[in-house]
């Protein structure tokens, strides 16, 4: 065969194959949703010290299911977005915010008082922003300002590639540079250029051949429509309750050396946990409630075994009691009343009835559950609750942390990048004879169908396969060594 009809035969085979490949190429390259997910970051660890030390004599409160992670991070979540892995184009904003507050002043307000949320991550052509919702109060003159996506930091990607990613998208230990605009939203604490602390974050990417059901919450099962119940049985509840921050730091920091584990249906929220599957009575009328909830949290660690399982809670006259056995130094104890909490709050809307971040105090019962670590009295972190009152109501989410949460920030990984092309370049030299053409002609189209059969392969079990997600592991490391 001489080397033109070779030549054409070959370039004949090519563009079959490349015009079934492509519509499979593009599909892959398409656009995705990031949905799910979590940022962990210290804005900067220095402000940290500074804020809850013995000069600004503050602290900080967590915002919309905000929690702390590590050694001093705060962890943002339920991220939304998109990424295009052609490109690797990636935009993803994240849930929740830190308020920083000290230098009290007489009248209770603080000189110092700065809250950063809903921080977002934008990377394309190799360069990278967090931008992020700031209000603060200016160092000088004390006029407060509040700017919703500000420019806050310049992101170090050197080295990284965001192109041809799966699902998670991870990046871990991003240098982060603060910006003019960021400096100004900053009350003037730090100028432009100053280092802030690295970020990391892992984003969940939803296959677009999935579908828009991908990834989705569990349907609750169809029944009849029915007019929503304002006393008697109702058809779901859960309570949330993250027992003490403090406490969560100190079992998995340098002292307790812990970790928690989750069972019989209960979930972590991240800054909470989430006691699902409630059974009981609620009267909207008189705002009562007698329920029981799934769900046990262990914590264990150095000189620590604390069980909390059964949780129930009673409401009545605006007051509310959230109650569980409790075990430990194996030994149990019945219904153990853990928390008192303000239940005034408590509304019926339509088909649900919700209680949002009750404050709750410490009963004596629960300081002797904890050994007497805290004293009867003591604030723990709030209560929320919310009850389905009809079959097809539901219940709000909890923060999605993706799924890779973990306790820790991940170690330093290889960033995501495309996988390397096979290429076969044949040198001018090498090409002496038409007959060798020929040969390396026919010997590409045979590659070139090798390769499409195991592309046509790898595309059908992709399409046929859904990966696995990492199962999150349980607890939030600490930020302080004692409770």
């Amino acid at each position: 065969m001489s080397a033109r009809p070779a030549r054409a035969l070959a370039v004949a085979v090519l563009a079959v194959l490349l015009g079934a490949l492509l519509p499979a190429t593009a599909a892959q390259a398409a656009g995705r949703a990031v949905q799910g997910g979590r940022l962990d970051w210290g804005i900067k660890s220095s402000f940290q010290s500074y804020v809850t030390g013995p000069v600004a004599k503050g602290g900080f409160k967590l915002n919309n299911g905000a929690a702390t992670v590590g050694g001093s991070l705060f962890r943002f979540h339920s991220a939304t977005g998109s990424y295009d892995p052609g490109s690797g184009e990636f935009n993803a904003s994240f849930s929740g915010g830190v308020t920083f507050q000290g230098h009290q002043k007489p009248d209770g307000s603080h000189e110092l008082d700065m809250t950063v949320s809903r921080p977002t991550v934008r990377i394309s052509g190799g360069s990278g922003t967090l931008y992020a919702d700031v209000s603060s109060k200016a160092k000088d003159t004390g006029a407060v300002t509040s700017e919703e996506q500000v420019p806050f930091a310049t992101l170090g990607l050197g080295g990284v590639n965001t192109k041809g990613g799966g699902t998670p998208i991870a990046l871990s230990g991003i240098p982060a540079t603060l910006t003019a605009q960021g400096a100004k939203a900053f009350a003037g604490y730090y100028q432009a250029g100053a280092a802030l602390d690295p970020v990391s974050l892992s984003a969940d990417v939803k296959d677009p051949a999935a579908g828009d059901g991908a990834q989705q919450p569990p349907q609750p099962p169809s029944a009849p429509a029915q007019e929503p119940r304002t006393q008697g049985g109702f058809a779901d509840a859960a309570v949330d309750w993250g027992v003490r921050r403090t406490f969560r730091e100190y079992v998995t920091g340098s002292i307790g050396q812990g970790e928690w584990t989750l069972t019989d249906g209960a979930q972590d929220g991240g800054a909470r946990f989430r006691f699902p599957q409630g059974k009981g009575t609620y009267d909207g009328q008189k705002g009562t409630l007698d329920a029981a909830f799934a769900g046990t949290v262990h914590f264990t660690g150095a000189h620590l075994d604390l069980t909390f399982g059964k949780v129930s809670v009673t409401i009545e006259n605006g007051k509310g009691v959230l109650s569980a056995d409790v075990t430990t130094g194996g030994q149990t104890k019945d219904a153990v009343a853990l928390v008192a909490f303000d239940a005034k709050g408590l509304k019926t809307e339509g088909k649900l009835a919700t209680l949002t971040e009750a404050p709750a105090t410490l009963t004596e019962g629960g300081a002797q559950a904890f050994n007497s670590m805290y004293r009867t009295g003591t604030e723990m972190d709030p209560v929320s609750l919310a009850i389905a009152l009809d079959a097809d109501a539901r219940l709000p989410a909890l923060p999605d942390l993706g799924s890779t949460a973990s306790p820790a920030p991940a170690s330093p990984a290889a960033p995501p990048s495309a996988a390397p092309v096979p290429a076969s370049p044949v040198p001018a030299a090498a090409r002496a004879k038409d007959s060798s053409d020929t040969g390396l002609y026919l010997a590409l189209a045979v590659a070139v169908l090798v390769l499409a059969g195991g592309a046509a392969f790898l595309v059908m079990r992709a399409r046929r396969t859904k990966a696995a997600g990492a199962a999150a592991a349980p607890g939030a490391p600490a930020a302080t060594d004692a409770p």
